[in-house]
């Protein structure tokens, strides 16, 4: 919902493609400035404790928009606090999974995650369309308040296992999760892949230019576009938490990355709502298998000793390539209009996957072991 009510109020205060494109870096930079140190926090101290006061952050951002004139500034700041907050966030909430479900699960438990979360990024674009169409962006960011608020609560009653650290070296340096990224090459591949491919391919910042100049719709077909690839992603999570784990885990990876180019380039050729709303549905379908393949190995694969470290320098990972992806689509937009740019980037997501498919043999090999099903 916060995404879908930033991005109109600041179509409509300038109606400019780089205006948009640089929420991405207004967001990203938290993430370079604090991931590494966010890790840090995660593996020494209180997760939760560090969840709770992260969230109190989010909670008051939305107070702030809600209740304050909606100036350029003014957005931007807030968004930079929230990814501030998000930033410390993320490390200490992905290394608690090990901590709630057996290590068996875990690829099944990040599907049924992915699911859940996905449901809420369906809703959220909608809704927002509706109530900015209704009431305007001010009833957004009231109802996005409340709704960070019932996280704060949930968080405070969250129950877990106590952390078991197995013996290994412990890192004495925010940087040891990045080594560990570089020393695992499968690990380096899959998320590097993954940060390149949306990095270039993703369409999300232009959504508005799309709704309104291309396709002729208005706020409600905005909110419609937003939610296509979480439906698309929702769909796919629950059909991979209904399979078995994928076996051949590489290869089918390099086929979801392709897929997901070449919808963004059907996307971008359409004019009409109906194969655009598909395309980004598809979108969604392929980004999440790759999410859910990309999670697994990182949860399954890092020891618990450095989990927060790596899952830091994965969201360094995921920021690069959802935020800055946003300034890339505005900067070429602004130059060759907002179909090149979309086209252009599709174009370069089938590069670089048949890049990876040809040099990342480790990548390419990739197999996942079947685990007992009746365990």
């Amino acid at each position: 919902m916060l995404a879908v009510a930033v991005s109109w109020d600041l179509y409509l205060a300038r109606h400019s493609a780089l205006v948009l494109g640089n929420v991405g870096l207004v967001q990203v930079a938290p993430f370079f400035l604090f991931a590494l140190v966010a890790g840090h926090f995660a593996d020494r101290y209180d997760r939760r404790r560090i969840l709770l006061l992260t969230q109190a952050v989010g909670l008051a951002t939305a107070l702030v928009l809600a209740l304050s004139g909606l100036s350029v500034a003014v957005i931007y700041t807030c968004l930079f606090f929230n990814a501030t907050a998000r930033a410390f966030q993320g490390p200490a909430r992905l290394s608690l999974l090990t901590q709630m479900v057996p290590v068996a699960h875990v690829s099944n438990a990040v599907a049924w995650n992915s699911s859940i979360q996905e449901l809420a990024s369906v809703g959220g674009p909608a809704l927002a369309g509706v109530l900015l169409a209704a009431s305007g962006s001010k009833s957004v960011y009231l109802i996005q308040g409340f709704c960070s608020l019932l996280v704060l609560l949930c968080y405070a009653a969250m129950r877990f296992r106590p952390r078991l650290l197995t013996e290994g070296p412990k890192p004495t340096t925010m940087t040891e999760g990045l080594r560990q990224l570089f020393r695992d090459k499968l690990l380096l591949s899959a998320s590097s892949l993954d940060m390149f491919a949306v990095l270039f391919g993703g369409a999300s910042a232009l959504l508005p230019i799309f709704s309104v100049e291309i396709l002729h719709g208005g706020v409600h077909t905005l909110g419609w576009l937003r939610a296509a690839p979480s439906i698309g992603a929702v769909a796919m999570a629950l059909t991979l938490a209904h399979l078995p784990r994928i076996e051949r885990a590489g290869a089918v990876l390099l086929f979801a990355v392709g897929g997901y180019g070449l919808a963004t380039i059907v996307f971008g050729l359409s004019h009409s709502i109906w194969l655009s709303f598909a395309m980004l549905l598809l979108a969604g379908a392929f980004d999440n298998i790759s999410v859910v393949l990309r999670m697994s190995l990182l949860q399954t694969e890092t020891p618990e000793w450095v989990r927060g470290r790596v899952m830091a320098v994965n969201g360094i990972f995921i920021s690069s390539s959802n935020q800055l992806g946003a300034v890339e689509s505005g900067v070429t937009a602004h130059w060759f209009g907002a179909v090149g740019s979309v086209v252009g980037g599709g174009m370069a997501t089938l590069l670089i996957v048949a890049s990876f498919g040809a040099f990342a043999k480790r990548l390419r090999s990739w197999r996942q072991i079947q685990s007992d099903p009746s365990a």
